[in-house]
C-alpha cells in the first residue's frame, strides 16, 4: 500500500506502508542511531513525533521482549529507507511491521531518508502528516492547524505512584522519589540494579510528598520544558530542601526552576553517537541523546557550575549547583540505545547520596549521644 509524508513546508515524500493504516500528525525529527529502533519507538520522549531513521536498514532484528522502554509506542510514525521483512535474531518474537500494526503506528519505507534528513537540517524542525490515504485538502488544513499539546508530559506520565524495589542482596538503603515526565525503563533499571528503591510519582506530584526521600530525580520526557508548569512549580519548591537530579527534560526543568532559560534547537540532538566533554576532567563520553530543546548556559545563576558541553555544537549538556545539591545532564546516561560510557554518572550520583545520608546519620547520632 502506498503511503505519503507531507511536510509543513509543502514537500511530499511517497513510499510504501509497512505499519498501521490511517493518518497521523506530529513533529518530524531524525535519529542517527545505527541500532535500537525498538528502544527509540517506545521512548516516551518521542510522544507526538514522526521519527526518521537515518540508518538505511530497519527491522532486520525484529522486536524482542527485553528492550521496551515503556508499554507502548509514543511516536506517531516511523520513516525508513529499507524495511527488512526477514528479521533474524534469536530474541525476536514479532516482526516490526506487525508490532507497529498492534500499536496503531504508521510506518513508511522506500523513502530517500538522506534527502529528507538534509531537508530537516536545512529547514529545521517542522510539523508533518503521515498517511496511507490520499492527501486531501482537509488533511492539509489539519496540518496547518496542528500543534503539540502543552500538557504532553501528562500523556506519558503514570497516574498513580509506584514503588520499585531493588533485589534484597543489592539494596543500599537509598530511597529516591522520581517525578515521571516520561521516564524510560532503562533509567529505572540503572538505579534499581545499583540497589536503590524508587517511588515513581506522576508529573503533577506536589512537593510536600517528596521531602521524606533521600533525593528526587526528575526524568526525561517530551515537549517544550516551559510547558511543564506543574513540575517546574514543584521543583522550585524543592530547591534547597532536598538533593535533586535531572535527566533530559528534568535537566531543562531544573534550568528553568533555577531562573535560567531554554530554547528550541534547529533540529535537535537524537542519536547514540553524540560526544560530550566533562569540563572538570577533560574526559569525553559518547552519549545517547533525544531532545529538541537546550539550556542557555549564560542565563544560569553564578552559583551553577558547567559540567558538560557538546563537542559538536558546544551546547550545554550538564550543570551542577553544589550549594543547593543539584546535578543534571541533558543526555541519557543509561544508554538505551547507545554506548555505556556515561553510566558512571549514576555511580557518582549514588555515591553522593550515600555519603550525604551517612553524614546525616552521623550528625543525628552525635546529637542523641550529647542529649543522652
Amino acid at each position: 500500500m502506498k503511503a505519503r509524508l507531507l511536510l509543513d513546508n509543502g514537500m511530499i515524500f511517497e513510499g510504501e506502508n509497512f505499519g498501521a493504516d490511517g493518518t497521523a500528525f506530529g513533529e518530524i525529527c531524525f535519529n542517527t542511531s545505527m541500532a535500537g529502533y525498538q528502544e527509540i519507538l517506545t521512548d516516551p520522549s518521542y510522544a507526538k513525533q514522526v521519527i526518521v531513521m537515518t540508518y538505511p536498514e530497519i527491522g532486520n532484528y525484529g522486536i524482542n521482549k527485553d528492550d521496551f522502554e515503556s508499554s507502548r509506542v509514543s511516536a506517531t510514525g516511523l520513516v525508513v529507507k529499507n524495511y527488512s521483512e526477514n528479521e533474524s535474531h534469536y530474541k525476536s518474537y514479532i516482526k516490526l511491521k506487525d508490532y507497529l500494526k498492534q500499536q496503531n503506528v504508521i510506518g513508511i519505507s522506500k523513502i530517500d531518508t538522506r534527502r529528507l534528513t538534509t531537508v530537516i537540517r536545512e529547514s529545521g524542525a517542522m510539523n508533518c502528516v503521515i498517511t496511507t490515504d490520499e492527501l486531501t485538502d482537509e488533511i492539509k488544513e489539519k496540518l496547518k492547524n496542528f500543534s503539540i499539546d502543552k500538557n504532553i508530559t501528562k500523556l506519558v506520565s503514570r497516574t498513580t505512584a509506584e514503588v520499585i524495589k531493588p533485589l534484597q542482596e543489592k539494596s543500599n538503603g537509598l530511597k529516591i522519589a522520581v517525578i515521571d515526565c516520561g521516564i524510560k525503563k532503562s533509567i529505572i533499571d540503572c538505579f534499581k540494579n545499583r540497589g536503590c528503591e524508587l517511588t515513581i510519582f506522576p508529573a503533577d506530584v506536589k512537593s510536600g510528598e517528596l521531602l521524606t526521600f533521600d533525593a528526587v530525580l526528575i526524568s526525561n520526557g517530551p515537549g517544550d520544558p516551559q510547558d511543564a508548569t506543574e513540575t517546574i512549580k514543584t521543583t522550585k519548591e524543592l530547591i534547597g530542601k532536598t538533593p535533586i537530579y535531572g535527566i533530559c527534560l528534568g535537566y531543562q526543568i531544573l534550568c528553568i526552576a533555577l531562573g535560567g532559560k531554554t530554547y528550541k534547537l534547529k533540529y535537535g540532538h537524537r542519536g547514540g553517537n553524540h560526544p560530550v566533554i566533562n569540563k572538570q576532567t577533560g574526559k569525553v563520553f559518547m552519549t545517547s541523546q533525544n531532545h529538541g530543546y537546550a539550556a542557555d548556559a549564560k542565563s544560569l545563576p553564578d552559583n551553577v557550575t558547567i559540567t558538560y558541553t557538546n563537542l559538536n555544537d558546544e551546547t550545554l549538556e550538564g550543570f551542577s549547583c553544589k550549594p543547593l545539591k543539584i546535578d543534571a545532564v541533558q543526555f541519557h546516561p543509561e544508554a538505551a540505545p547507545g554506548p555505556y560510557d556515561a553510566q558512571i554518572i549514576f555511580d557518582g550520583w549514588i555515591e553522593e547520596m550515600l555519603e550525604r545520608k551517612s553524614n546525616i546519620v552521623d550528625r543525628l547520632r552525635k546529637i542523641f549521644v550529647k542529649r543522652g
